[in-house]
């Protein structure tokens, strides 16, 4: 992987600034027990770069795709036929598919909506949805989304700029010299926030304090899911529910906040920037989990893609699996668990997803000249229930962990068969974080349900602000199947 990089560096293609913002060390979970989800490989049209930037499904059951050189292409899986809708679209990384003749998407410069007025089946009329924003010229100033919400509004998050590159002479909005300063930066309105388009037609500000959001999501719960990228004031990556007035933690965007003093956010001790942030709902160790999270996206199906109906599924850039995350209410906040969901013949570089009609999960994939791959890949069902961890929850003594099938009883109550460390990830100005205080915790008693789905277990040691990680032995259902993630992490924030 560092080749590949040092040799992208020396063709001009990234900086060394750009390389180290996204070269992570690739490790991950390994992958025990057989998969049930298994990934194709999508053939497009000759001559295309397959950097996927966003995709989605028309109510027609084709796929919309858009593409890093600017086109926009209809997929009909039937006929597995493409057709090219728009062209000239500058680097867009979301869309929302209204209907054949109507794409809203997400580019660099605004929110377009494009469209085919007259029925020949290629776009003819683009139009300005919103525009309200900042653009530096940086070239990490990406923007993500829209989502909608139960009310119609429409949610956008605008990723910072990076000091890899510099900014342009012309900047659009207006130019805050306190938002200059640091690894990641927001001197224009509004990187790093969250913004909310009312149906009049008014970009309004949400909430702040956002690295590289990519990207949003509403749950089957209606929470505004956020992930964001491990890097500066960032220790791991992390997902956040979105709240409207709340800062998340990285600095830079508060210069943009009505009532913050006029001073360099960053001229501000960590301690009081702790204070004023919001925790992340779910914490995705760096490394051998997720390096750079991507899209959630909510299983839909009514169980056409598996059992897991209703829960939210992530990506990651630099894995070959999906993640899943399993969020519950405590103490009037939202925390949880993250899993690896292990998928046959997936490549790396896993950026957007859509759910087909069939049930099936549609993945476009990139690299932007990081780490990562190109194309578009179905994954599909193959029909089994495996033996999984359906649901992870806090307890005031430890965690109950909920299987899809019951558990073999002779190995599910042995204490040996848990294996239990907690840790946490430092805030601080520096890229990313080490682990600090990693200490094993002991398991001091395990109970099974009557129906041996439901392990409970009590621990020694249970403090908020923790990351637990489990690994899991080797546990069997009843029929002898094999665990298929034997790994969960769970993020502490706050006691029962």
């Amino acid at each position: 992987m560092r080749n590949l990089i040092t040799l992208a560096i020396s063709l001009g293609l990234v900086t060394k600034a750009m390389a180290q913002d996204h070269s992570h060390h690739m490790s991950s979970p390994s992958a025990l027990g057989d998969t049930v989800y298994v990934a194709e490989n999508i053939a497009l049209p000759v001559g295309l770069k397959g950097e996927v930037g966003a995709i989605d499904f028309l109510p027609d059951g084709r796929l919309v795709a858009t593409f890093h050189r600017g086109e926009l292409y209809f997929y009909n899986p039937k006929t597995k036929e493409w057709k090219l809708f728009a062209e000239g679209i500058h680097d867009a990384l979301g869309l929302m598919a209204i209907s054949s003749k109507e794409i809203l998407v997400l580019q660099r410069a605004e929110l377009t909506r494009i469209r085919d007025t007259d029925g020949d089946g290629k776009a003819d009329d683009f139009s300005t949805i919103t525009d309200d924003f900042g653009i530096s010229g940086n070239y990490h100033e990406f923007n993500f989304g829209p989502v909608k919400d139960k009310e119609g509004n429409l949610y956008i998050a605008l990723n910072t700029a990076s000091n890899g590159a510099g900014i342009r002479p012309e900047v659009r909005g207006e130019y805050n010299p306190l938002g200059r300063p640091g690894r990641m930066y927001s001197c224009v309105p509004y990187r790093g926030w969250v913004m909310k388009l009312t149906k009049d037609g008014k970009l309004h500000p949400y909430a702040l304090g956002f690295r590289s959001p990519n990207t949003l999501a509403f749950d089957a719960a209606g929470r505004l899911l956020v992930n964001d990228n491990q890097g500066d004031w960032l220790g791991t990556s992390k997902m956040y529910v979105v709240k409207p007035g709340k800062f998340y933690g990285h600095p830079s965007s508060l210069v943009w906040k009505k009532d913050f003093p006029k001073i360099d956010p960053l001229t501000l001790p960590a301690k009081t920037l702790d204070s004023m942030r919001t925790r992340e709902s779910v914490a995705f160790p760096h490394g051998y989990v997720a390096n750079s999270v991507t899209q959630p996206i909510v299983d839909r199906t009514k169980g056409k893609f598996g059992p897991f109906i209703n829960q939210t599924f992530v990506g990651d850039m630099d894995h070959r699996y999906l993640m899943r995350v399993l969020l519950e209410e405590v103490g009037g906040e939202t925390q949880g668990a993250c899993l690896p969901v292990h998928i046959q013949g997936m490549r790396v570089g896993n950026n957007r997803f859509a759910f087909a009609p069939d049930g099936s999960l549609w993945v476009g994939q990139t690299d932007r000249g990081w780490v990562g791959s190109e194309g578009i890949q179905r994954i599909h069902w193959n029909g089994k229930t495996p033996l999984d961890i359906m649901d992870f929850k806090l307890t005031k003594t430890g965690f109950d962990l909920t299987f899809t099938k019951p558990i073999d009883a002779k190995t599910a109550t042995e204490i040996s068969q848990y294996a239990v460390k907690r840790f946490y990830y430092e805030y601080h100005r520096e890229y990313g974080s080490k682990k600090f205080d990693e200490k094993p915790v002991v398991v001091k008693q395990v109970k099974q349900s009557a129906d041996g789905k439901k392990i409970s277990l009590e621990l020694e040691d249970l403090q908020p602000g923790f990351i637990y990680e489990f690994r899991l032995g080797n546990l069997k259902a009843k029929s002898g199947e094999s665990l298929l993630s034997r790994w969960v992490c769970y993020t502490l924030n706050h006691l029962k």
